[in-house]
């Protein structure tokens, strides 16, 4: 299930950062941290994106200028769902950086049928390297191209998979079948044009910053019907909870609807 939530902006013209995931991620540990259910407070099947309107890119990061800002937010169970909107509609003034919203309403995405084979793009940075402290090692570059690529995200996606309680030990074992084969002709684009698919990004964790390097470029997935409905509404990769590994149908209408009406998606 993904909502997309609209949120009035008070301020027009402050800015966040162009990567602001992690100040979206330490709002929503507060919402669950102060709320009502304690069950909730350490939650983390859940995924969302950065905030999205018509922007404006200045050295300190994007300026919003629209008067509506969205948030689209994904997870697999609708009790703990339904207990964040009715949180976070409880709260009228909100800030994320420097930000002034208020929420202001939500629909519903449409629902979304995945096959054994998907094309995905990415929405905000897909993370195959958890971090450890004092080490650099979560900012390795690993290329698409590889096996190690697909083997991480395999077995990232197949440990959530089992932590949620969702599936059976006999099922985990069916899902074998994973394959991520990376769009090579967007990636030569992005090489001949001298940009990158592959960034050093800022993450806290327990109120420590970590980096770690995130990966954003179109990709088929091979897997069986089950984990690509997994991924499309938790996330794909490490730190899905904190605002990393959204992703999206290459053919949704509404994204495309979404992007007519908005310059940017930050």
């Amino acid at each position: 299930m993904r909502v997309r939530i609209v949120f009035s902006l008070k301020n027009r013209g402050a800015y966040v950062p162009f990567h602001h995931q992690y100040l979206i991620a330490q709002f929503i540990k507060g919402v669950l941290v102060f709320g009502s259910n304690p069950d909730y407070r350490s939650f983390s099947l859940f995924n969302f994106s950065g905030l999205k309107g018509q922007t404006k890119i200045s050295r300190k990061g994007l300026h919003f200028y629209s008067s509506k800002v969205t948030l689209v937010f994904a997870c697999t169970d609708k009790p703990f769902l339904d207990y964040f909107m009715d949180q976070l509609f409880k709260m009228r003034d909100i800030m994320v950086g420097n930000l002034q919203l208020s929420p202001e309403s939500y629909e519903n995405e449409d629902a979304v049928t995945v096959g054994q084979e998907t094309k995905f793009l990415c929405i905000s940075p897909i993370v195959l390297l958890p971090a450890i402290f004092n080490d650099e090692s979560s900012k390795r570059f690993i290329s698409p191209g590889t096996d190690e690529f697909s083997d991480l995200l395999y077995d990232s996606t197949i440990s959530r998979m089992e932590a949620s309680g969702r599936y059976s030990p006999e099922a985990i074992t069916s899902f074998y079948k994973f394959q991520l084969v990376a769009d090579q002709d967007y990636l030569q684009r992005l090489q001949d044009s001298h940009k990158k698919f592959a960034r050093i990004y800022p993450l806290y964790d327990n109120d420590v910053r970590f980096e770690v390097r995130g990966y954003t470029f179109p990709f088929k997935l091979y897997a069986v019907t089950e984990v690509q409905q997994f991924i499309y509404e938790n996330g794909l990769g490490h730190y899905t909870a904190k605002g990393f590994g959204m992703l999206d149908l290459a053919n949704n209408d509404a994204i495309q609807r979404h992007e007519e009406k908005h310059a940017v998606y930050a």
